[in-house]
């Protein structure tokens, strides 16, 4: 079995609908996104899949997040944006994308160095 990582950026606003306290109003950060994909075996080329490729896929995601409001986006209308719901919104769209050679593991959102969330199947 192989594991393969990136990571990937973004800066976004939100706001926590629901929530009391400081959540509650607009507010932003620079997520960081870590994601993880398993492969079973290599190519003939020696790759699981090429990195430029992962990161490719994970680019198109992160850049129709960038610099937008979160709550804006269809799928957050009848979502809260939170970390955990951000995380699970990467990890769908990122399996619809990904070659049948490799799985998602993982899809972990930073909202800042000492926090984060994360979703797996």
């Amino acid at each position: 079995m192989f594991r393969l990582n990136i990571m990937g950026e973004f800066e976004s606003a939100h706001y926590l609908r629901g929530y009391k306290g400081k959540c509650e109003n607009m507010h932003g950060h620079n997520y960081k996104v870590e994601l993880t994909v398993n492969a079973e075996d290599v190519m003939s080329d020696g790759l699981a899949l090429d990195f430029v490729e992962l990161k490719r896929l994970l680019k198109e995601i992160t850049e129709s997040l960038d610099h937008k409001i979160l709550n804006d986006i269809l799928y957050f209308k009848v979502r809260n944006p939170s970390a955990e719901m951000l995380a699970k919104f990467i990890y769908e769209k990122m399996s619809q994308s990904l070659p049948k050679t490799v799985t998602l593991d993982k899809v972990r959102i930073w909202e800042n160095d000492r926090q984060w969330a994360e979703y797996f199947v």
